[in-house]
């Protein structure tokens, strides 16, 4: 009989072991490339969700607001800057700008010619 001169390391299955062997990453590896239906995948807690129902004219509202917020929270970026970085941040307020005035536009515009 022989044997390897080499012993093999014993192998104790440690507790990260067992936690990767449950982990959702693990049970989605195996998925992909073991079954031919894939499991349906675990939602991720949402951090940010909007209303179910909202209406149009409600989320354009409250976009404009958000980009109101975000404009003055660049600008005061800006301003206390010097050089590419200050011309940088007051690029970035002048891309909310654009995009207010377009959400402030499609507000005012009758029902029928907001989605033309």
């Amino acid at each position: 009989m022989m044997t390897s001169p080499y012993p093999l390391p014993d192998t104790p299955e440690s507790d990260e072991l067992l936690v990767m062997r449950n982990s959702g990453a693990a049970q989605r590896a195996l998925d992909y490339y073991l079954k031919e239906n894939v499991s349906a995948p675990i939602p991720d807690d949402i951090f940010f969700d909007i209303k179910p129902g909202i209406s149009h004219e409600d989320a354009l509202v409250h976009a404009s607001d958000l980009l109101r917020s975000a404009a003055a929270a660049a600008y005061e970026s800006a301003s206390s800057r010097q050089g590419n970085q200050r011309d940088l941040a007051f690029s970035v307020v002048y891309l909310i700008d654009m995009a207010k005035a377009m959400v402030e536009q499609t507000l005012q515009a009758p029902a029928g010619q907001a989605s033309a």
